[in-house]
């Protein structure tokens, strides 16, 4: 492991690698087509971003076109990382900016105009683009990325990638790539099951039959001990509103992730609950992409300990403290399930799954045949939780205005009589900014600074609808 690579896991707070991520780092290093399966939370994103930075370090060694870009239309990329959700987009990108390497790196998604990516691209050159297919495809048809400088090409969530829907698209985006030297296949589950000569888990040297009749080098780690719990809650009634509402107050606070089958239920959810004043934020694909954002930033940081979802939010969300998955409506398959629970028990945490059942409902059979199920019985007096420690404080200047965090937690500090403690996380955006305040402490805060310059200008303070 190089200096990088060793200073990128200090900054990521990991200690040591994994054996799934240390079998990664192994086999990486020549070009070959790798299959990587291991449970979500078991840091796969890390165990390909690793060795991105030793290629990449190697090219800038050859001066290849990875520091010296011929045209100043196009980037050149070294890798491509293809996933199926701007969410997951932003979190790879997001965890590259962590690491600190010398190496810029960039997400490409629907939902924002192509000629601002195209003109970022143009303005970061990055080593690394990660994108949705059709996004990238996209870039790839105009111009904007240069193919032939794509040499490794990494498929995360592949499964779903290749899903119906999404073969088309990634059919097109291969195509394109006629240089790629090395493909890193990616998932939790597994769209083709194994042959009969592949190994268990944990061998690193199988190859397994994929697409396009190509030989894969398979790193199966999966069969990792479970470290979620397994519930069934009963429901006296089909509508299961009141029965979800009775294990939330159970709960007591704790960081919990709701999952419902269809985007309508997760309205009607968000609207029982809101009646019932309980601290929560709905996430779907329906919302604005505004909102989306704003509910996972509401979540990670604590002002809202519940999150009521579709299965958008069951892949590409890294939330460590995520301690209960409730799943409202079973899941429609084991896939399915497998990545919904994978939302807890992040890296070594633990965490639990509870599966509200209606009077008529049956645990799936997959579940029974592989996970030891215990009744999670409700208490007979339903105390209401308690509130998150934290509230989102909007601002409304942000990195455009030359605003930064230190600016933030200073003004928090000297104009709303604020201490270390009673700020949490800080994220300042192009045109605005969110920090976390103490709950007990914000109506002080906004009596304080109503009125008040922050950096010399004038702007809105006020609590994140």
């Amino acid at each position: 492991m190089n200096e990088i690579q060793q200073t990128a896991l200090q900054r990521l707070s990991i200690e040591a690698l994994t054996p799934m991520q240390e079998a990664m780092m192994a086999c990486s290093s020549e070009p070959s087509d790798i299959l990587l399966l291991s449970p979500t939370g078991s840091g796969k994103t890390v165990a390909y971003l690793l060795p991105l930075i030793q290629l990449f370090d190697a090219l800038t060694a050859n001066r290849s076109p990875l520091t010296a870009n011929p045209s100043p239309q196009t980037a050149s990329p070294s890798a491509l990382v293809v996933v199926p959700s701007r969410e997951l987009a932003q979190q790879i990108e997001s965890v590259w900016k962590q690491m600190g390497t010398p190496w810029k790196a960039l997400s490409v998604y629907g939902g924002r105009p192509a000629m601002d990516e195209h003109r970022t691209l143009r303005e970061v050159r990055p080593a690394l683009i990660v994108g949705t297919p059709g996004r990238l495809n996209d870039h790839l048809q105009k111009g904007n990325i240069d193919a032939s400088a794509v040499r490794t090409l990494v498929l995360d969530e592949y499964d779903k990638c290749l899903e119906l829907g999404f073969q088309d698209e990634m059919q097109t985006l291969i195509a394109r790539l006629p240089h790629v030297e090395r493909r890193w296949y990616v998932s939790a589950t597994e769209v083709v099951p194994p042959s009969s000569s592949d190994a268990g888990a944990g061998e690193a040297q199988t190859s397994v039959s994929l697409a396009e009749g190509r030989r894969f080098l398979r790193l199966d780690y999966r069969g990792a001990q479970a470290r979620i719990s397994t519930y069934l809650v009963h429901s006296p009634e089909k509508d299961k509103l009141q029965t979800l509402y009775r294990l939330l107050c159970a709960l007591d606070g704790a960081p919990v992730i709701v999952f419902a089958g269809y985007r309508e239920s997760v309205e009607r959810i968000g609207t029982f609950l809101r009646e019932q004043r309980l601290v929560h934020a709905v996430y779907h694909g329906g919302l604005e992409q505004d909102l989306r954002e704003r509910a996972l930033y509401k979540f990670r940081n604590g002002s809202v300990n519940v999150l009521v979802s579709t299965d958008l939010a069951s892949r590409g969300l890294d939330i460590p403290e995520v301690q209960h998955i409730v799943h409202y409506h079973l899941p429609v398959n084991e896939e399915a399930s497998i990545h919904r629970t994978g939302r807890t028990a992040r890296w070594d945490a633990s965490g639990n799954s509870y599966y509200i059942l209606a009077p008529a409902e049956q645990p799936p059979a997959w579940l029974t045949a592989t996970d030891t199920l215990s009744d999670f019985p409700l208490p007979d007096i339903t105390r209401r939780p308690t509130p998150p420690a934290w509230e989102t404080l909007y601002i409304g200047k942000g990195k455009k205005d030359k605003l930064n965090r230190i600016d933030i937690a200073g003004f928090l500090y000297k104009k709303g009589n604020l201490t270390a403690d009673d700020v949490g996380r800080i994220d300042v955006l192009d045109h605005y900014a969110y920090a976390a305040v103490r709950r007990t402490k914000v109506r002080q805060l906004l009596a304080l600074v109503s009125g008040e310059k922050i950096k010399g200008m004038k702007t809105i303070f006020e609590i994140a609808k």
